[in-house]
């Protein structure tokens, strides 16, 4: 694998370790008002990278179609949502400032059902990347190598307060610092796993690469709906989730716009 496209894929994994190293630092956990900022921020960035980094392309590639050119990004949208959908269903996990874990009934401890609900955040996240750099490796014209790294680059700084949102409240929670960042690095891993493989695989189906790319971000979309937007949300009325995530969502578009 080219180094350059290695390095790519691995860019939003250091901004998750780098976020979770904010645990040795900050000796006070998050605020709610901080909490809800990053989380819009970071469900703006998810949603500007859905539609300028993933579903365009997808449009794009599919203009042989002609009026039916929205097909394969719909399809690909759709098994996005399921397939996040079943993940949210089969694996036990906990959000954060939550008492009631979700999917099946399980005995793990509440603090690695809370880094499985992190882990499941960031499948998506790895998908993108690394369909973005599979239509890269493929010679797609419509994918350059500046779009695939606005790419990763958003999803890095928007995984930066993510790492932190993470590792503070497993420390608050009891853990040590040291393994709180741990776990908060961990949580984060699974991003580079999950490009490498979205690689290997579209390299199998270059032709389904409109697909893949709409199902990455149908998998990002299920992510912010289904968790950020509400966390963002929750708790005293306050417009900063709001406004952080308009912040994030311009400066993901300008980066893919800028870099594209």
């Amino acid at each position: 694998m080219d180094l350059n496209i290695l390095m790519g894929i691995t860019i939003p994994f250091l901004g998750t370790a780098l976020g979770s190293g904010c645990v040795f630092f900050m000796k006070k956990q998050l605020g709610d008002m901080v909490r809800r900022a990053l989380t819009g921020f970071a469900a703006g960035v998810m949603v500007a990278a859905s539609i300028w980094s993933l579903i365009i392309p997808a449009m794009e590639q599919s203009e042989p179609l002609g009026k039916l050119s929205f097909m394969p990004a719909g399809i690909g949208f759709w098994l996005g949502m399921l397939f996040l959908l079943m993940l949210d269903t089969v694996i036990p996990h906990l959000h954060m400032n939550s008492d009631k874990a979700e999917g099946p009934k399980s005995t793990l401890k509440r603090t690695t059902m809370m880094v499985l609900a992190v882990t499941l955040h960031n499948i998506p996240e790895g998908m993108a990347v690394g369909v973005v750099y599979a239509g890269f490796i493929s010679d797609n014209t419509m994918i350059t190598a500046g779009g695939a790294l606005a790419l990763a680059l958003g999803i890095a700084i928007q995984n930066f307060p993510e790492g932190a949102i993470i590792s503070m409240p497993l420390c608050a929670e009891g853990k040590s610092k040291v393994r709180a960042f741990a776990d908060g690095v961990l949580s984060g891993a699974v991003e580079p796993v999950a490009s490498v493989i979205t690689i290997m695989a579209a390299g199998f189906i270059v032709p389904a690469m409109p697909y893949l790319l709409s199902f990455a971000a149908g998998a990002m979309m299920y992510v912010v709906v289904e968790e950020l937007i509400p966390e963002m949300s929750e708790g005293e009325h306050s417009n900063i989730g709001v406004i952080m995530f308009a912040a994030g969502f311009t400066l993901m578009m300008a980066l893919d716009v800028a870099l594209g």
